[in-house]
């Protein structure tokens, strides 16, 4: 089973599917977690790709911008719409080769850029964060009313997912969502946080500060005088969450921020059908709240935590697809008969 009986079990498996097994020579969570660096394995997708840009609805004039792949025979089923995660893009390699799985199904794939991400930068004074789900509201409520006309299916990475559930958690009319899932989500930012900045993930930690500081500051509408030396001088992430993101954004500090987006207190308030998936390997993200989860029993939730799988990773034996697209299209045919 995937949803492990003696690890955390939240509402019952909608089936049966296999475990998930680390795939040679990817063995462990750095290496599930680094493969989608090393390797990219999507290469041209096998549909239409439309440019599309949906107007944000505050008074800053932003735009976000996104890819509609169109598959090159009929179209069929929900529209996916895939959201990357922190420092990700809609080009991001996990995000291609989801949106290849799902293609070759038939199904229209949304690839979005969030605020201030990949292309949406150059049109874009802001960035996004963990609890920005007015974004994916304008995004969604944007949609052209065909391409929603066989429903929605959404799945969020990594922070990705702790945005959809912000999102989710707020949706006026759940019924137009076949469901949803999210791989990898911190929905306790505050600890993941803490664990990025643990001694035996500062490579991780350098990285992504260093590309979150790189994309802040190629904002085309930025006014980077004066956020130039508080950016450029945080020296962790928790510094640029505190000093940067928190003041921009409303929020008192960092940890006024952390407390407020965290997915897993808005959990109780989505009503949409929704899949989490996350690795006890995980070198990102602590597993602590997804053991948590086991004592609440949301409504609407079905927990797969996996012995393996890293972060946004699990690439598993017997398919090239990651397992997490397989498990999640298992999920997609059950809402489906149900829908």
């Amino acid at each position: 089973m995937v949803c492990l009986d003696d690890v955390v079990s939240v509402n019952a498996p909608s089936i049966d599917f296999p475990e998930f097994s680390e795939r040679a020579p990817w063995w462990g969570g750095d290496l599930q977690t680094m493969r989608n660096r090393f390797l990219t394995d999507a290469g041209p997708l096998p549909g239409k790709p439309s440019a599309l840009e949906f107007p944000t609805s505050d008074d800053t004039g932003d735009r976000l911008t996104a890819v509609l792949e169109t598959p090159r025979l009929q179209a069929r089923g929900p529209l996916i719409i895939l959201i990357h995660g922190l420092t990700g893009c809609a080009d991001s390699s996990y995000v291609r080769n989801s949106s290849k799985f799902h293609l070759e199904r038939r199904r229209r794939v949304l690839r979005v850029n969030l605020r201030g991400a990949g292309s949406s930068r150059k049109s874009c004074s802001q960035y996004y964060h963990a609890g920005r789900a007015s974004d994916v509201n304008d995004l969604v409520a944007g949609i052209d009313p065909e391409l929603k006309r066989d429903g929605i299916f959404p799945v969020g990475y990594s922070l990705g997912g702790n945005i959809l559930i912000n999102f989710l958690a707020q949706v006026a009319d759940p019924n137009m969502f076949i469901g949803a899932a999210t791989v990898s989500a911190p929905i306790v930012p505050h600890q993941a946080a803490q664990q990025l900045m643990r001694p035996r993930n500062w490579p991780y930690h350098n990285w992504l500060l260093r590309r979150m500081k790189n994309d802040y500051l190629g904002l085309a509408r930025q006014d980077k005088a004066n956020q130039r030396a508080l950016i450029n001088g945080a020296r962790s992430i928790y510094a640029f969450d505190n000093d940067v993101i928190a003041p921009l954004n409303g929020f008192s500090d960092a940890d006024d921020y952390y407390a407020k987006t965290a997915g897993m207190r808005h959990l109780e308030n989505v009503k949409t059908p929704t899949l989490l998936i996350h690795g006890d390997n995980d070198p990102w993200i602590p597993d602590k709240p997804y053991r948590e989860l086991q004592k609440t029993h949301p409504k609407n939730i079905e927990l797969c935590f996996t012995r393996g799988g890293g972060h946004v990773g699990f690439h598993g034996r017997g398919s090239r697809q990651a397992w997490c697209d397989l498990r999640i299209e298992t999920f997609i045919e059950d809402r489906l008969a149900q829908y």
